[in-house]
């Protein structure tokens, strides 16, 4: 075997960047498996040295020298990982809404149960409530609340007289301003300014479900590439919501990054469509169980079920085939399913292998949502964001879902192992 190398990290200007939550430790994790990036060799027996919240050294354990002192957990019969990106989810159940009013203690609980113990050290909102996801954010980077590094778009943009029939009843009850947009300069303006007030993107609608005779109603072109060219302006990308053909043409001609989600009501994807999507460096994220989860809440007819799912799936498959970008995401938080098995077998079936879907996770998120130089990857001078599997997703992608420990910034922030919760 050829000599690996182990560098201690640099404190370069880039990295000093990095935010760190309170009480980041120096932590050795010895004798894993560890997969460095999805396209990079396993290292085995290896220990992972954190320090000061970003990875100091990384190699064979015979070859890194753990200080005296530090914490050290015997990771021997598990396999480590960069941590995990879910690129959609929705924090907006409680106790998220207004959480400077909630309890610190519930907000970390409900952080762990929903997402660190999945595996997720990031988190991109895209949609909630206005304000929520901000103020959840300064609470985590002050350290009074434990979680995961937060993302979010803020309020959506939904067309005017577009309000998602689904949301309609959150969006009196909460007493919101409304998300609709009239016009370019309107969508325009409001982009900015939720940029400027501290929103990491936008989603639009491309199209929403109103329900009625209309049925789907789909944003005025003029206004979803407004939209867009301000989070663009400001170096931000753009989500669109597609739910049919009409949809998916809306996001397309107004220059969008991501697609949130399939749109299997717009039939198969063919290859140049996905062509196109890949020319135009648009990325679609997973969410698979979406359709699963609500057409049986729904109680949906199982020939329909499987006619949603199997669609879905299929425009999963065509954009890996093709050579497409996906992240991984779930849409939790608007359907209440946490659990990320179900995920994985999908991605599977869509015919996804386990470094696919490790990508889907770490490099690929990382890399679309600026942040490539410092997260995603297992390696010196990145973040210290890392996952602890019980099991190797080499041998079954559910194995993802199977977590033992999650690490954001070089502090535990979920220890399955723990007598009580990391807090």
């Amino acid at each position: 075997m050829p000599k690996i190398t182990v560098h201690l990290c640099a404190t370069g200007a880039l990295l000093m960047s990095l935010a760190m939550p309170a009480a980041a430790q120096t932590l050795a994790i010895v004798g894993a498996r560890v997969y460095p990036a999805p396209d990079a060799a396993p290292i085995d027996d290896a220990t992972v040295l954190v320090r000061d919240g970003r990875i100091a050294a990384v190699g064979p354990r015979k070859r890194v020298d753990v200080p005296r002192g530090v914490r050290v957990v015997d990771a021997r019969g598990t396999t480590v990982t960069a941590g995990f990106w879910n690129s959609h989810v929705h924090l907006i159940a409680p106790p998220f809404h207004q959480p400077d009013a909630q309890p610190a203690a519930a907000l970390a609980d409900a952080l762990r149960e929903r997402f660190t113990k999945w595996g997720f050290t990031t988190l991109f909102d895209i949609a909630s409530l206005p304000g929520d996801v901000r103020a959840l954010r300064t609470r985590i980077e002050r350290g009074e609340v434990v979680g995961p590094q937060l993302l979010t778009v803020d309020m959506p943009f939904y067309p005017e007289h577009g309000t998602p029939i689904y949301v309609r009843e959150l969006w009196e009850r909460t007493r919101a301003p409304s998300a609709e947009v009239a016009t370019a300069a309107q969508g325009r303006s409001r982009a900015a300014a939720q940029i400027d007030a501290g929103a990491d993107g936008v989603k639009l609608f491309a199209d929403a479900i109103v329900g009625g005779q209309r049925g789907v109603l789909p944003m005025p072109k003029d206004v979803a590439r407004a939209i867009v060219e301000a989070a663009h302006a400001h170096g931000k990308p753009a989500f669109a919501h597609p739910t049919d053909a009409s949809g998916l043409d809306v996001a397309l001609d107004s220059g969008v990054d991501v697609l949130a989600h399939t749109a299997p009501e717009a039939g198969e994807w063919s290859s140049a469509f996905v062509a196109r999507l890949k020319a135009d460096d648009v990325a679609l994220v997973s969410t698979l169980t979406l359709f699963d989860s609500e057409l049986r809440r729904e109680n949906a007819p199982e020939p329909v079920v499987q006619r949603f799912v199997g669609a879905a799936t299929q425009q999963v498959r065509a954009m890996s085939q093709g050579g497409g970008q996906i992240l991984f995401g779930t849409d939790a938080g608007y359907i209440e399913v946490y659990d990320t098995h179900q995920e994985y077998r999908l991605m599977g079936a869509a015919g996804m292998d386990w470094r696919q879907i490790l990508a889907s996770l770490t490099t690929a998120p990382a890399q679309r949502f600026g942040q490539g130089a410092r997260r995603g990857r297992v390696e010196p001078g990145f973040a210290g964001d890392l996952v602890l599997l019980r099991n190797d997703p080499a041998k079954n992608a559910e194995a993802f879902a199977d977590v033992r420990m999650t690490v954001r910034d070089g502090r535990v922030i979920f220890d399955r192992d723990a007598d009580s919760p990391a807090r």
